[in-house]
């Protein structure tokens, strides 16, 4: 095991941590939350706030992870903090000498891969990380090294925020320049926290809303179908999909799964919300018409992906229901997946409504 070396600018780091104020803090939900967001985007099932102190990585916020704190000389934390604008990533921690017999990789809690993001302040001083962990080598897709900057950061404004409010309190008869200032923090998280929210209910690949914007969105529309709202919900999926990756490969499956997404953006209507559930499959939330005209944008969207060229014939199949008065999301989205399934059965490239 190699251990950490200490950063250059070391004394005035840990001067700014005991100024914050947050080792051996109360836990707070705002940092919870943040370290719940990494894990899931990242999809490990632990992920940190570390500070680095003297001797000890403590944990502001853990999720999957038991123990509040360790010996600096083993945090991995300890060595991210040496690249502070880097995010510091071990693919294999069996396979690198810094940490091959590092006691947290030859025991618990067992760590092969970390991907650590230091929590870089305005001085330019790396407090500590925000890092995810797991149990199994693995890496990273560019869009999720980009959201664990991006959570690093507003690790970052949090902490900033806790200064504000620490100075703020030498300066209370200053009340205007303390509503001023804490406002504009607030506004700026409030930002942040809605680009973070953007990016989480996107698919990476094709620029769609995700699997989990789409449960939110349908959630949403199933509350104002109880109010009498028209709602429609098609599962659309590519037929032979599995053999175009087998005969092309991946990356044109990626190309075909992009350009059909473009078509379904472009043809379904501003009203419409077009979806990845995953894989090759797609769903369409159409609201504020009659079945008539559901069937009708969906024939268009079947025809438009059979039209769309490329070099390779692409068709797909859609099953399309209607909601029913009391009906939940759950049972709705059934009985689009067992038309879809008709659809299929019956020879693809059409759409089967939903009994």
């Amino acid at each position: 095991m190699i251990p950490p070396p200490s950063p250059d600018n070391e004394l005035e780091r840990l001067v700014e941590i005991e100024r914050l104020g947050l080792l051996d803090s109360e836990p707070e939900g705002t940092y919870d939350d943040l370290a719940r967001l990494a894990s899931a985007i990242c999809g490990t099932p632990v992920s940190l706030v570390s500070l680095i102190g003297k001797d000890r990585q403590w944990f502001k916020a853990r999720v999957g992870m038991e123990a509040t704190q360790t010996s600096r000389d083993v945090a991995f934390c300890a060595h991210a903090i040496n690249e502070p604008d880097q995010l510091f990533v071990v693919r294999d921690a069996r396979e690198d000498p810094r940490f091959s017999d590092n006691p947290l990789v030859t025991g618990g809690p067992n760590i092969r891969f970390y991907a650590g993001a230091p929590l870089k302040t305005a001085s330019g001083n790396a407090l500590g990380t925000l890092c995810v962990i797991d149990t199994e080598p693995r890496t990273l897709e560019p869009f999720q090294v980009e959201a664990m900057r991006s959570l690093s950061r507003q690790v970052v404004s949090l902490m900033e925020l806790r200064r504000a409010h620490n100075e703020l309190r030498h300066h209370v008869s200053e009340r205007e320049w303390y509503e001023i200032n804490l406002k504009q923090y607030q506004q700026e998280l409030e930002r942040e926290n809605l680009r973070l929210s953007r990016e989480g209910s996107t698919d990476a690949l094709t620029g769609l809303t995700n699997r989990r914007g789409m449960n939110e969105h349908l959630a949403w529309r199933i509350a104002r179908a109880q109010e009498g709202e028209a709602l429609h919900l098609a599962i659309l999926d590519i037929d032979h999909f599995k053999m175009i990756n087998d005969l092309h490969g991946h990356p044109v499956g990626d190309e075909t799964l992009a350009a059909v997404a473009r078509v379904l953006r472009m043809r379904a209507g501003n009203d419409a919300m077009v979806a990845r559930a995953g894989g090759e499959e797609f769903v369409l939330v159409l609201t504020a018409m009659d079945s008539l005209a559901a069937i009708a944008i969906c024939e268009e969207l079947r025809e438009a992906v059979e039209r769309m060229g490329g070099g390779i014939p692409v068709t797909i199949s859609i099953g399309l229901s209607t909601h029913r008065p009391g009906e939940q999301a759950g049972a709705l989205y059934r009985r689009a997946d067992e038309a879809l399934y008709d659809a299929k059965r019956s020879g693809r490239n059409r759409l089967v409504l939903a009994l």
